[in-house]
């Protein structure tokens, strides 16, 4: 007997002119199109269709009149009585906001994250399916892929959030014309708001955000409590920004690197898998629990805010001792659809577009 299960392939569209990093490179047609540059023969980008049939972008950034670009300094809100601010951080600042988050983390150690990624372009297949599928689904796309906007917002103890600012959204590098991506995403990012032309322009460069995220005193700290919502594909954006290499081969090797720089962590998504009656995204929940939004959907600054104020509506009505206090112990350092835990899935997910893939993963049900 062959003691060495048949590995699965990696396959992506035929249009990307990446397609060689992968070996070996069988060619997949029903994935979703992208880097429109290669699949529109070399062409700008603007109003031509892309090669495989899907339209593209009109715009590399939202409409003059739209309130909630990216490209905007700062968005201010009345949440409770009081102002707070969704920071959008730039190369040109992102080592001053860095530096604010650096002091506000020992008060607020609580770290809501969000992020927003150019949704899904390749799958394993495989006429035997394995148990580290949705892993190695996870690990080709972000190896293959780069992240676009990455929300972190900040809560004490008992979920108050930081006072004035208490949201940064960073504003990574990236380029329609030579980076891939999946059409619908995009489509999706920038009628959110999303500034595509200010990415290629003064994005933040991944590898000197890696450095900065390294000694901020957000990583290696078992007293930082990283909150978030079904987010295996945000925890591999975040550690490929601090090694700058491609994933871990294997799962459990990816588990170990996610102790060693995230030590705590909580996925909401999980905890929703440890009680009765509730299927969907974290809108579904927010709306259930009572949590409003503060700024704009599918936007990672936004949803990370409605991540940490549902993660202690949801901790405090449901998982406290016989004290009233939140008791971690049942939820603690798992991952929803990763690991050996219950939500596991037993086979391959089909997605009919990466949109869907990509709004399930950023919990917008």
């Amino acid at each position: 007997q062959n003691a060495n299960p048949p590995q699965p392939k990696l396959t992506v569209p035929k249009a990307t002119k990446m397609a060689s990093v992968i070996k070996p490179t069988a060619l997949s047609t029903d994935s979703p199109s992208f880097n429109p540059r290669t699949a529109a023969g070399g062409g700008p980008i603007g109003g031509q269709s892309a090669g495989l049939g899907s339209p593209m972008v009109s715009s590399l950034h939202p409409p003059a009149d739209n309130s909630n670009s990216n490209a905007i300094a700062s968005h201010t809100f009345t949440f409770q009585g009081e102002t707070l601010e969704i920071r959008n951080v730039w190369a040109e600042n992102v080592e001053e906001e860095m530096a604010a988050i650096r002091e506000l983390v020992e008060k607020y150690p609580y770290v809501a994250m969000d992020t927003e990624f150019p949704g899904v372009v390749a799958r394993p297949v495989s006429e035997t399916y394995t148990s580290d599928y949705h892993y190695k689904s996870l690990k080709v796309n972000v190896d293959l892929l780069r992240i676009i906007q990455l929300g972190l917002a900040f809560a004490d103890e008992d979920g108050n959030f930081a006072k004035g600012c208490p949201c940064w959204q960073f504003n990574f590098k990236f380029s329609l014309n030579d980076d891939m991506f999946a059409q619908d995403s995009i489509d999706l990012l920038v009628t959110s708001g999303i500034s595509f032309d200010d990415h290629a322009r003064r994005g933040i460069d991944p590898e000197h955000f890696g450095e900065l995220l390294m000694v901020s005193g957000l990583v290696l700290d078992d007293r930082v409590k990283w909150v978030s919502f079904h987010s295996g594909y945000d925890y591999g954006y975040l550690l490929k920004l601090l090694t700058s290499q491609d994933l871990p081969s294997d799962e459990k090797t990816f588990f170990e690197l996610l102790k060693i720089y995230f030590p705590t962590i909580y996925d909401i998504k999980y905890m929703t898998s440890l009680l009765d009656g509730h299927f969907g995204g974290l809108q579904k929940l927010a709306d259930f629990l009572g949590c409003p939004r503060i700024g704009q959907e599918h936007q990672a600054g936004s949803d990370s805010l409605l991540t940490m104020s549902t993660y202690f509506a949801l901790a405090k009505a449901k998982f406290t001792d016989s004290d009233g206090k939140v008791d971690d112990t049942k939820y603690k350092n798992d991952l929803y659809g990763y690991g050996s835990n219950h939500t596991v899935r037993k086979g391959p997910v089909h997605h009919s577009s990466s949109s869907v893939g990509l709004s399930a993963m950023n919990g917008a049900e």
